[in-house]
């Protein structure tokens, strides 16, 4: 399928590439980034270039970065900076933190299990389950299907891109709104406020309306909310226990650090605030989740191995639009994301950002070789250099 990429579509690819969202440097005039000694389970000194470059992001103004690898060789976790600006406590390998849009390969990969069970087909429309929802301005859910919100290619408008929206809950509305609750109709209905960016199938846009959306109808097929389908059915079997889906709950589990943000100032000097606390029905079935790096190796490792899902509903998810003539390399599967490396590696994984924090899981196909990183902060920071640093050497 040949596909136009439009310019928001590249600047969501930004947390997998590279550059953050708000790519300004972070200021370090709170307490000058203190770089903690890479912890190596096994003792080994290897993964220098991946140390170097988690060195670098604390450099360009990220407070902590921490890394996690699994290879042939064993393990190896490295770290820079701190986790808490006011203690200088350092980041700890079973630190848990906000995932962001990782949590899309976890709804993902429930509405292929339903699949796979036979209660809803990847080319049902959104409206034969979620009859009227998706309507207004162009948008029709009659002519999107449930495999065009889980690759991206629905052109339903991304309701964090609405500009007041995004100053209330990102910008300067943040501490009055951080712990609103957002109902996931209410946030579609903001998307349906304007135009879709294409018609169906026509081109690929990055839209978090579309997992919101994705979630609703996880909660129709099965009368379980998105959360409870997740716990039972990956987090269970899997034994994830520092992984979860937390609802209204705007506290961090423990271990953890903090999170920073600039929130939208464009200064590179701009102030870092903590901004640990938040409710994550802001972002829903489209990137609440929390975990930690051991948990997602694992997730991601059992589900390209077959774990989780039949060969056949593992074949679709790995089944990618390309991004364009703009994006020659990268993919996008359902929920899941591809891209070949300039030394050659193909890795699978997601990316995620939400208020605070940034984080990648990459992974080769055969799971033999596995990245898992985390910025704690979502203003500064270049993760293409950390995932082209353990896997291009």
């Amino acid at each position: 399928m040949a596909v136009r990429t439009t310019r928001s579509a590249r600047s969501a690819l930004v947390a997998w590439t590279g550059a953050l969202a708000a790519a300004a440097v972070a200021s370090t005039a709170l307490v000058s980034p203190a770089r903690a000694v890479p912890a190596g389970e096994d003792g080994r000194t290897g993964h220098r270039a991946t140390q170097r470059a988690l060195d670098a992001a604390v450099e360009e103004g990220v407070p902590g970065a921490m890394a996690r690898v699994r290879d042939r060789d064993g393990g190896w976790t490295g770290a820079a900076g701190v986790a808490d600006l006011t203690t200088g406590r350092a980041r700890l390998p079973q630190d848990r933190y906000r995932v962001g849009s990782l949590t899309k390969t976890f709804v993902a990969t429930v509405l292929l299990q339903l699949s796979a069970e036979g209660r809803i087909g990847l080319d049902d429309t959104v409206d034969a389950w979620l009859p009227g929802v998706v309507r207004g301005n162009g948008h029709d859910g009659r002519t999107v299907t449930v495999r065009q919100l889980l690759n991206h290619t629905s052109g339903i408008y991304n309701y964090t891109a609405d500009q007041e929206f995004r100053q209330k809950v990102a910008g300067d509305g943040f501490f009055e709104h951080r712990y609103d609750t957002w109902r996931p109709q209410r946030l579609v209905a903001l998307a349906m406020s304007h135009r879709p960016d294409f018609a169906p199938g026509a081109s690929w846009n990055y839209s978090n309306t579309n997992y919101l959306l994705a979630g609703m109808i996880v909660e129709k097929v099965t009368g379980r909310s998105y959360a409870t389908e997740i716990e039972r059915r990956i987090l269970r079997p899997l034994r994830l226990r520092a992984t979860s889906v937390p609802g209204t709950d705007a506290r961090m589990p423990r271990p953890s650090g903090r999170a920073y943000s600039t929130l939208l100032d464009p200064d590179p000097a701009a102030a870092l605030h903590d901004v640990t606390e938040i409710n994550p029905t802001v972002a829903g079935a489209s990137g609440a989740m929390i975990s930690n790096s051991a948990d997602l190796q694992r997730f991601y490792g059992a589900l390209l191995t077959g774990e989780l899902l039949p060969e056949r509903q593992l074949k679709e998810m790995m089944t990618t639009v390309p991004l364009g003539a703009q994006l020659p390399g990268y993919g996008y599967g359902l929920g899941l994301m591809w891209q070949k490396l300039p030394c050659g590696t193909e890795i699978w994984g997601h990316s995620g950002s939400i208020r605070g924090s940034a984080s990648v899981a990459a992974t080769t196909a055969d799971g033999a070789h596995s990245l898992t990183f985390t910025f704690n902060s979502d203003a500064a920071g270049d993760t293409a250099k950390v995932v082209e640093a353990e896997f291009c050497g």
